[in-house]
């Protein structure tokens, strides 16, 4: 895991960016990278990728569908983000990724300007922080790890890759959050409590003890529900 792979420097000429996905992350996103340009225009924003072939040409959130995700092989010169993953197939972004086969430096961290990052805090390539999150102290967050507004992750937690952190949620000092784990919005994490692989933490969830990968947890205090939401023919293998 590194930090932002793509070059940061004021002499840098806006790199192209693609976000693959259309959908409401995707838009959220391209609302970051329009907020972090207004500071300084670091990112030129070519479209998004959509495997809809219907969608084509269609114009979102002012931008085009240029094609399937594949394009980001014929536009070698543009960074990509993956901007995926609802609480019914958050398994997205790591089949994506995989899929793609691309290096971490074709991948970009997303910031939006709002957002509080810590020195000691690590981002690994194509994460992305919406508005007012605040990452503090001794943090590391992995690669493609989604965190959405207003979320707080205090000191030394550790976010594996692929992990999904929605609205409002605060997580306690010292978590660690198992790759593509997903987090409700709203819900409350103990300190030093520990996520597994894949596992949901419910909407609203008030989390007092670990959850084992691949398990549903909700309520408060939360308590086990079943199996995650993993769809069967697309969950991941493990690694």
């Amino acid at each position: 895991m590194t930090s932002p792979p793509v070059p940061d420097t004021p002499s840098s000429a806006p790199r192209p960016l693609l976000i693959v996905g259309a959908g409401g992350f995707a838009r959220e996103t391209v609302e970051a990278v329009r907020a972090a340009n207004r500071e300084r225009q670091r990112w030129e924003l070519r479209g998004f990728l959509d495997d809809d072939p219907e969608r084509r040409g269609e114009i979102v959130a002012g931008l085009p569908i240029l094609g399937p995700v594949e394009l980001v092989h014929e536009q070698a010169d543009a960074a990509v983000t993956i901007a995926t993953g609802r609480p019914d197939n958050y398994v997205s972004r790591r089949l994506i990724a995989e899929r793609l086969e691309l290096g971490e430096e074709r991948y970009a961290t997303i910031v939006h300007p709002t957002a509080s990052v810590g020195e000691s805090c690590r981002l690994g390539p194509g994460t992305v922080l919406l508005a007012h999150t605040a990452v503090t102290a001794d943090v590391v967050l992995g690669s493609h790890v989604a965190v959405m507004p207003q979320v707080v992750i205090p000191h030394d937690v550790r976010v594996d890759d692929f992990v999904t952190i929605a609205s409002g949620v605060r997580v306690g000092g010292g978590c660690q959050l198992g790759e593509g784990a997903y987090i409700g919005s709203g819900a409350c994490l103990l300190q030093g409590t520990a996520i597994g692989p894949w596992a949901m933490v419910g909407m609203g969830a008030v989390l007092t003890r670990d959850v084992p990968g691949e398990r549903q947890w909700w309520g408060a205090p939360a308590r086990d529900k079943g199996r995650a939401p993993l769809p069967h023919d697309r969950a991941p293998a493990p690694r």
